[in-house]
């Protein structure tokens, strides 16, 4: 069947399917294939670290355990819901349209020249982050250095834990 402006309209996600971003930590990549290749699989680098973080923590100590979610970029900036979750952009602004938002905003928290940067508010009170190698290859090393320096207090603040703990 045939939708668009002259048919029936989309259909509504069920109230099942929708995703509440207070439930979330959303890992943004490209839609693009050099993305695919190279930014998704850090990706789920990344969102296995987050599990692991919450797996290591009791259950008395999280009031709520946000979820690790990895998408698109053109899911990201086309669902307005998810803007409220906090979020990390893994992928050079060319491939990555929400790295090419969030670098003009974020401060750069890491940065090694020619090589790859680290960008998020040092205080974890916009919890949004952007990760990228100024070649796809140095992206990695990013990936790595946000997830031992920064993880951690972006995951307590994200939860609502005290940041020096």
């Amino acid at each position: 069947m045939l939708r668009g402006p002259m048919n029936s309209p989309e259909p509504q996600p069920s109230p099942e399917t929708s995703l509440d971003a207070d439930q979330l930590i959303v890992i943004v990549v490209g839609a693009h294939p050099r993305a695919e290749q190279t930014d998704r699989p850090l990706a789920y680098r990344l969102r296995e670290q987050i599990l692991s973080w919450l797996d290591a923590r009791p259950g008395d100590e999280l009031e709520f355990r946000r979820q690790p979610l990895v998408l698109s970029d053109l899911w990201y900036l086309n669902d307005q819901s998810l803007h409220l979750a906090p979020v990390v952009a893994i992928g050079e602004p060319e491939v990555n349209a929400v790295t090419a938002r969030l670098a003009t905003h974020l401060p750069t928290a890491f940065i090694i020249e020619q090589s790859f940067r680290v960008q998020l508010d040092p205080e974890y009170i916009d919890l949004k982050a952007c990760i990228w190698g100024d070649r796809p290859s140095s992206t990695g090393g990013g990936v790595d250095l946000f997830t031992e320096r920064y993880l951690d207090a972006f995951l307590r603040s994200a939860h609502d834990l005290p940041i020096d703990a």
